[in-house]
């Protein structure tokens, strides 16, 4: 909780801090997210209808936790789910047009799935673009290898290749799951080389 009497989730649930150059082994219970799922280019239109549905909605949510609730709260960054067919697509070829997505943002738990409903149509009536696409959904990603990220997105590739192709099987360890990534910079005021992006991957023992 912050000085100010806010939850603040980024404080209190500790995978979500991470340093560069660590690749740290970690605990993730089931969390509660508004999600969006989508396919293609993050930089096309599909991935902005998500984000300008997400937002609206977990602000509302927000402010309805504060009026009616009594209890109010840091609204949590974006984050996304990402997978392909191909998964060199993501860390040599970075071919976008082949990835799946799911847009996320976490919510507390006490937000039910009636507040949600309520909110939700505020929204809609007021227009929102991936409205009819939206959910609120209990994910469970469980142990998972993460690492922070400095710099922009397209210079992922390296650190990833790391992670999936060495630091992960040299844990005895192997993939499950989708790449989770967790932006803490806010891209519309952070220069590429300072953007600070969570990049977390779901993992399980090897047989």
């Amino acid at each position: 909780m912050t000085a100010t009497g806010k939850t603040d989730l980024k404080r209190d649930i500790a995978p979500y801090a991470a340093r560069k150059g660590r690749f740290d082994l970690v605990q993730l219970p089931p969390l509660r997210y508004l999600m969006v799922d989508g396919h293609g280019d993050p930089n096309e239109a599909e991935y902005g209808d998500a984000i300008a549905t997400i937002f609206p909605v977990a602000y509302r949510l927000k402010f309805f936790s504060k009026k009616e609730l009594g209890r109010d709260y840091v609204v949590m960054p974006l984050e996304a789910l990402w997978w392909s067919d191909d998964m060199a697509s993501f860390t040599t070829a970075r071919d976008k047009s082949r990835w799946d997505w799911t847009a996320m943002n976490l919510v507390p738990d006490w937000i039910t799935d009636d507040h949600f409903d309520a909110v939700r149509a505020e929204v809609a009536a007021a227009g929102a673009p991936a409205i009819d696409r939206l959910r609120l959904e209990t994910f469970t990603e469980g142990a998972c290898v993460q690492t922070l990220h400095l710099g922009s997105f397209d210079d992922e590739g390296p650190v990833l290749a790391q992670l999936h192709d060495e630091v992960i099987p040299g844990r005895g360890l192997r993939m499950r799951g989708r790449h989770h990534e967790i932006y803490l910079s806010d891209i519309r005021r952070t220069e590429p080389a300072k953007l600070r992006t969570i990049l977390r991957q779901p993992v399980e023992p090897r047989p």
